[in-house]
């Protein structure tokens, strides 16, 4: 069996990209039967957990690179994503990893397809469950860095991501909608939470407040308040613990621990590159920002041993240097509904949900309530409470497109670099990454407009 798994998987890299090879094997050679097997194949952490997407977040304002670092820069696709060129560029990895969730997750499905629950009803729905949440999962991570911001009045003729729904590689790859790709997501994650337990035993699978929590950024990402705000709930009455940032160790290289108990479902990023430890430091505003008593401020930063005054990212929710943290987190769902909270004018609640995720971040008894009852004005805190809690962990590009269709929060991106200004617009259509050229042209896929 575990032979059989090693097969499928060597067999699945070679061929993720249907055209890269004109002969297949019989697929039906290499594929596990089992319930079994399908629980082993959702086992593999670093096929299921690791390899999104990062290029969006090497767009993104929370951070910049030393001058020196950039004259020796020699990858272009991280130049070009840093200074928004737009350049075609090969390398697909970042397509490709994603793609390869999805292709597994499908195999999984197809497998429990011909198998019936019976005396195992427990362990399939528990099986069933995660194959839905991983291919959500993957599908979402491409369509906020390959897709354009959601919205509702062009969401039917934007254009969406490749929906891959079946294991077969003959089938051609056709982009969807936008709309068509979030009814895809949405279906998904529900199939996830009607299946997913509450306990989930293996750390690198989701349970059911990690589905309920990942719905609530996909709503939150369309703007559907009503629902981001009912799924937080729910994800909440699950799941509401939090670390008291009090307990741990700031002078540590990464104080944060990986699986610690506000992870719902970890997942991390292809390498970091531009934004690993040692070569992004932080926008000096956004440091700023953070006050003394914060314990945030010591806890996520470290000051650079090699630029003066700047300071490097440690707050790494993987316990990391090399690569972001993109799960789900108890913090960003509290996050999600205290802001959904505040935009259906339930002040009282977001200033609650809001008070008690900073009382864990805060040095103890120093807190002070946010007691701001105008609706809008308690947005804006709550907006800026989650890019401070939430730097580095792949939601500022998401937030930043989002946001960008509000004309209270959009703003033009600016870099400076040896002397020269560069540019991104808040309504650029850089905001949807370009597809790698071997995606466009092999798999004979519609490019981003530009």
């Amino acid at each position: 069996m575990k032979k059989n798994i090693l097969i499928i998987l060597l067999f699945m890299m070679l061929v993720s990209c249907s055209k890269f090879l004109e002969e297949k094997p019989d697929q039906k050679m290499v594929i596990p039967k089992t319930l079994k097997d399908a629980e082993l194949l959702l086992s593999d952490y670093s096929n299921f957990n690791t390899g999104y997407p990062v290029s969006g977040e090497w767009g993104t304002d929370d951070y910049f690179i030393a001058d020196s670092y950039w004259d020796e820069l020699s990858n272009p696709e991280q130049k070009s994503a840093y200074v928004w060129a737009d350049k075609q560029y090969d390398d697909v990895t970042q397509w490709q990893s994603p793609y390869r969730v999805v292709y597994l997750a499908n195999q999984v499905l197809a497998m429990l397809s011909d198998l019936q629950a019976l005396q195992h009803e427990d362990q399939y729905k528990k099986v069933l469950g995660t194959a839905y949440f991983f291919r959500a999962f993957a599908f979402h991570q491409v369509t906020e860095v390959f897709a354009p911001a959601y919205s509702v009045t062009t969401a039917g003729t934007a254009m969406g991501i490749p929906l891959r729904l079946s294991a077969d590689m003959d089938i051609p790859s056709v982009r969807a909608s936008l709309a068509e790709t979030y009814s895809q997501i949405i279906a998904d994650y529900k199939m996830a939470i009607s299946n997913l337990p509450v306990v989930q035993p293996v750390k690198g699978h989701p349970n059911r407040a990690a589905a309920y929590g990942s719905l609530a950024r996909v709503y939150l990402g369309m703007a559907n308040y009503e629902e981001a705000f009912k799924m937080a709930n729910s994800a909440l009455l699950l799941n509401a613990t939090l670390l008291n940032f009090n307990s741990l160790n700031q002078y540590d290289e990464l104080p944060i621990p990986q699986f610690n108990k506000e992870v719902l479902f970890p997942a991390v990023t292809s390498n970091a590159g531009l934004m690993n430890y040692y070569n992004a430091f932080v926008e000096p505003v956004l440091y700023q920002s953070y006050q003394e008593k914060d314990l945030r401020k010591k806890i996520f930063f470290q000051l650079s041993d090699n630029v003066e005054g700047a300071y490097n990212f440690k707050g790494n929710y993987a316990n990391s240097m090399a690569q972001l943290f993109v799960g789900i987190t108890t913090s960003e769902v509290y996050l999600i509904k205290a802001e959904t909270a505040a935009r259906l004018n339930k002040v009282e609640e977001a200033q609650e949900t809001l008070n008690t995720l900073l009382r864990s971040r805060w040095q103890t008894g120093e807190y002070v309530d946010i007691t701001v009852l105008d609706a809008g004005e308690l947005l804006e805190i709550i907006l800026q409470e989650r890019r401070k809690e939430l730097l580095f962990r792949g939601r500022r590009w998401a937030d930043l497109k989002r946001l960008n269709l509000e004309a209270k929060f959009k703003k033009d991106l600016i870099r400076t670099i040896n002397g020269q200004e560069y540019r991104l617009p808040f309504n650029s259509l850089k905001y949807a990454f370009r597809l790698p050229d071997p995606v466009v042209k092999l798999g004979n896929i519609s490019q981003n407009e530009r």
